[in-house]
This record gives C-alpha cells, structure tokens and sequence, in this order.
C-alpha cells in the first residue's frame, strides 16, 4: 500500500474530525497548522462573539409583533387565533432612540420582557428581515427567477447550513470558524478559538480551526475523571502512553499528537475552571441552554489563564418548527431564552467583560406570517437580536417590513424576502471581533455581492 502524501494525509484527518470519525472527543480538540492567510491577532484586548442559535425556525411575527395601530390590525388578521392581544404587549413595547419611518411600532413578545431592561440601556438592538441571500434580491427578481438564490430554501437542513456556512448541506467550514482561522494565532491555544457548548455545529470549523467541545460542566475527559481510570491512575497513565506514543507510521502517529492535544488541552481548561468561583455564575436559572451559556461565561471568566484574546462560541435550543401548538409552545421557549441571555449578560456586567462580549440570535429562517391554523409554516427573513456592552442599542437596523400577503417584502403568505442578508450581519459581527475589509470574502464568500458601505450595519462600536 503507497502510503498517503502529507496533504492528502492531512486532508483525510480533517474531514475525519468534521464528521466526527475519530472518536467522541477528537474532532473537537485536533488543531491544525493555521492556512496560510491567516492574520494574528495583535492587540491584547479580549473579545468573544457567541451565536445562540435557534433550531426549527423562529416564529418572528410573535416573537416581535407590530404595535402601532394600522400594523397590529394588518398582524391580527394575518394570524386571528395566533396574535398576542394588543394590550398584553404593552409593557414590552420597544421605544427606539430615532422614530421608525411610517410611525411604525414594535414590541417584544410578553414571555421577552427579561430582555427590556437591556433594550432600555441601549445594550440591546433589533435587526430587522435577515435571512439568507446570495446576492441583492428583489421580489421581481425573486419571481423571474433572475438572479441565484440560495439551494432549497425553506428547507431546514439546507438553510441551517447556509445561514452557517453560506453554503449548502455538506459544507466542511462555518463563517464562525473562518473568523477563527484568522485570530486563532493571537491565541495562546489555537484549540480554545472555537467552542461548542452544544455538540457539533458546521458554523464552528474553519479551514484550519476545528471546534472544540465542552459539555455543560466544563470539558469532556478522555479518561474517565482526566486523571484515572476505572479508578486507578496507573491504568490512566498506562492508557495515556498508548495513545500518545510517537510512531512511525504517519496515520498513527497524527492520531498520538491529537490525542496528546486532548489530553493537554482537558488539563489546562479543567484547572483554569477550577479556580473560576461558583457564586460568580449564580445568576442562571436551570436548563439546557442556560447551562450553555452558563459554561460559556466560565470560559470567558478564564480567558487570562488560557491565554485567549479572541474566542467564538456556539450554543442552542431547539423546538422552533412549530407547524402546530405555537400560541401553547412559543412563549415558553421565547422566556427560556430571555432568560438565559438576561442572567448571561448580567454575569458579563458583574465581571466587568460586558462591552467584549457580544450575543447575536439566528436560526434556520422565519416563517410564515400567515396562520397555517395552529401554527405557522417554513419561511425566509426574520428578527434577530444582539446584546452586549459594544451594542448601539435602543435602535432598529434595517427596514421594517411590509406586513401582509402580496406585498413587495412577501414571497408567499407573508414568508419575508430578506433584506438584510446574513453575510451583512455577519459581516458587522467579524468587523468588530477584528476581521479587516481585506480578510471578509474568506470568511464570507458572498460578501463581494454587496457593496463595501452596506458591510457594516452599525449596530455596534
């Protein structure tokens, strides 16, 4: 057998790890050389970018309904049996710094109003109709079939890769990673660039930086407690020799170095936590994505001792492809969110990160506006939220949509033509993480479709 090239050695080791072949644990701690237009992080400042992704699609009609008078009637017709009451929303509506065109109101959903105090700081803002797009899109186009739109829209699988990885399912790098494959080098372990607290998510590999998971406790130890095994820690040792013993063969010995990593990487992550205070995450209330965001905000607490100064993480939820029971389901899930993101944020206050850490939502699409009867269908464009301390907050980005069926921002059934596109929110995120004009087509391929000045939407200093 002609033994493998170092390229092409290297390349099976890598899809190896994205589709998790190399065990529960190593495809998420491999690191590999970092590509060739790579750029350092210089300045020694931290900042981390945490995407909370909401699996299913969200509901944005009620997650972010109309309040001014003429666009609630335009709302609750749309969706009788699915409207929230127009005065339920009254505690929640959202006063922006600059008046909407048209004298247009919104307000959050009840189960949101965790998230007012935020918004009424200026650390909360509202981006408005992002979906994904491959290039500027009109409804005339969209109806002419003139211009290339993204595959399978409406499609879960397909347009949660995309609005990952701007590219259809199948895709080996996320835009989340890509932002890693840059800055990953100004970090004193390129391993702790990109972490997931949720498993496995395209968003975070790059071309060169592999996520690394971290369960709801802290990291995942290959040998059992990281020190022992069933109980005894010369069995532990003797297991950690076997698998990071140098060998001669190229296949096996890459498979030591990765081992060797994991176990490296457990050890620093785990004692850097154990010096991180309970009582200075006391803030969370119980449950998945709380625990995410939980650990998330441990991890951040460490990064001195990690040596990080630019990190990305991932978390989750899911349940949001409510074609029935939404009116029963959707405010649930919107207070579990609420209330996770309120308890993060305020933990980045108590230790003093606030303005480096900034929180952005997305999730597969919106959906319909018009009621399917319980529920509402697969859309496009929807609402998204962003927090944090470098937030212009109080504001809306973007257009308000028109509301209603056959409108020039309705598709089908109030299903939103996107018209910010996900590589223009993503874009505003890389600029202040550190991402220059120059580097943004490596992280998103699709940016030379708009123009430079549309890059940065503003929502944050």
């Amino acid at each position: 057998m002609t033994p493998p090239t170092d390229q092409s050695r290297r390349a099976f080791l890598k899809r190896s790890a994205a589709l998790g072949l190399a065990g529960s644990a190593g495809p998420f701690v491999m690191n590999l050389a970092a590509i060739g237009e790579a750029a350092a992080a210089t300045s020694a400042d931290y900042k981390a970018l945490v995407c909370v992704f909401l699996y299913g699609g969200n509901d944005y009609a009620n997650t972010l309904p109309p309040y001014d008078q003429a666009s609630y009637n335009l709302y609750q017709a749309a969706r009788a049996n699915l409207a929230h009451a127009r005065d339920g929303l009254a505690p929640t509506l959202l006063d922006p710094v600059s008046a909407l065109a048209g004298g247009r109101q919104y307000a959050l959903a009840p189960t949101l109003s965790p998230l007012m105090p935020l918004w009424s700081a200026g650390r909360m803002a509202v981006v408005l109709n992002v979906g994904t797009l491959i290039q500027p899109t009109t409804k005339a186009q969209y109806t002419a079939g003139s211009v290339r739109l993204p595959p399978k829209l409406f499609s879960h699988n397909d347009q949660q890769s995309f609005w990952q990885a701007s590219n259809a399912e199948g895709a080996t790098s996320g835009w989340g990673g890509r932002i890693g494959d840059l800055l990953q080098s100004g970090n004193g372990s390129a391993t702790l660039t990109c972490i997931n607290a949720s498993g496995n998510a395209v968003f975070m590999s790059g071309r060169s930086a592999i996520q690394y998971s971290v369960g709801s406790n802290g990291p995942i130890a290959l040998l059992n407690n990281g020190t022992t095994l069933f109980g005894s820690a010369t069995a532990a040792q003797t297991l950690r020799n076997l698998m990071t013993a140098p060998s001669a063969q190229l296949l096996a010995n890459e498979h030591a170095t990765v081992s060797k990593r994991a176990l490296d990487t457990y050890a620093q992550v785990n004692s850097a936590l154990g010096g991180a205070p309970a009582a200075n995450f006391s803030l969370f209330p119980t449950g998945s994505l709380a625990d995410q965001l939980k650990i998330v905000a441990r991890l951040i607490s460490v990064s001195q001792e990690l040596g990080a100064r630019r990190q990305v993480f991932f978390v989750s939820i899911g349940g949001w492809d409510l074609h029935d029971n939404l009116v029963a389901q959707h405010p649930g899930l919107l207070a579990t969110v609420a209330n996770a993101l309120k308890a993060f944020y305020d933990t980045t206050v108590s230790l003093g990160i606030a303005d480096r850490v900034t929180t952005f939502t997305a999730s597969d699409f919106g959906r319909t506006l018009t009621s399917n009867d319980d529920g509402s269908d697969h859309g496009w464009g929807s609402m998204h939220f962003v927090l944090g301390g470098a937030v212009q907050g109080r504001r809306f980005y973007g257009t308000p949509p028109a509301i209603g069926s056959n409108t020039p921002d309705d598709v089908g059934q109030g299903r939103l033509l996107p018209g910010i596109s996900v590589d223009q929110y993503a874009a505003t995120l890389a600029t202040w993480f550190g991402v220059t004009p120059s580097q943004m087509a490596t992280v998103l391929p699709n940016i030379g479709n708009y123009n430079p000045s549309s890059w940065n939407l503003g929502f944050l200093g």
